[in-house]
């Protein structure tokens, strides 16, 4: 995959931006796909440094720490799924049309991605947003990194959802709440059905579809609209 999509990240996530050489680049990839298999816990830089062949000196060139990596990352993330979502709804008036294709983009339910990014399976990067992007706000730092603008990119995708759920019905009070839930759940419901099924009501049958059967009911019976 090439840059094609070029996304900004707040300049405070990191020290030199990662896009702009080769081993910033592999820094991106190696770490989201280091993390996808360890978890933030457990990841350092000396390990991707070790895994890299590189030294740990020269990681820290690019991130302060591990912890501004994964927000860089999650800060590309949430831009990218708002580019999906407008780009395949764009000139779609349909309002129905339009939550399916929402469900799709959060459930990576598709195959016709905008390129761009870390060169990396985009796959890869869903299940390390699916087990890791709650760490990112769920902290002691919170408040300080919402005031740097952190989570920005994430309430920009809370709107745009909340926006699709106003066209259905403008009279709905908690199109916001609603749209956070949403996509939430839409993490949280396919890491417990992996994990822990006995969450769910998807213990048998652990395919996708059924989270978007299950967050389709919640939209449009909260919208009080019927499907």
């Amino acid at each position: 995959m090439e840059w094609n999509l070029d996304i900004n990240i707040n300049d405070k996530l990191y020290l030199r931006d990662p896009k702009t050489s080769d081993l910033g680049k592999n820094i991106l990839r190696n770490g989201i796909i280091m993390i996808e298999e360890i978890g933030i816990e457990d990841f350092t830089f000396k390990k991707l440094a070790k895994e890299m062949n590189t030294t740990e000196s020269s990681i820290y060139r690019y991130f302060e720490n591990k912890q501004m990596l994964l927000l860089y990352v999650l800060s590309w993330y949430w831009q990218w799924l708002e580019y999906l979502v407008v780009f395949k709804s764009n000139n779609i008036e349909n309002s129905e049309k339009k939550v399916d294709i929402l469900l799709d983009v959060l459930l990576l339910n598709t195959k016709d991605y905008i390129d761009g990014g870390p060169i990396v399976d985009k796959r890869i990067l869903h299940m390390l947003v699916i087990k890791e992007s709650s760490k990112s706000y769920l902290n002691h730092d919170v408040t300080k990194f919402n005031e740097y603008g952190f989570y920005k990119p994430y309430k920009a995708l809370c709107s745009r959802i909340a926006g699709i759920f106003k066209e259905i019905n403008p009279e709905y009070p908690y199109s916001r709440n609603l749209a956070s839930t949403v996509l939430l759940m839409s993490r949280n419901l396919y890491f417990f059905m992996q994990n822990l099924p006995s969450l769910t009501d998807f213990t048998e049958t652990k395919d996708i579809s059924n989270t978007k059967t299950f967050l389709k009911d919640t939209i449009y019976k909260s919208l009080k609209v019927l499907s």
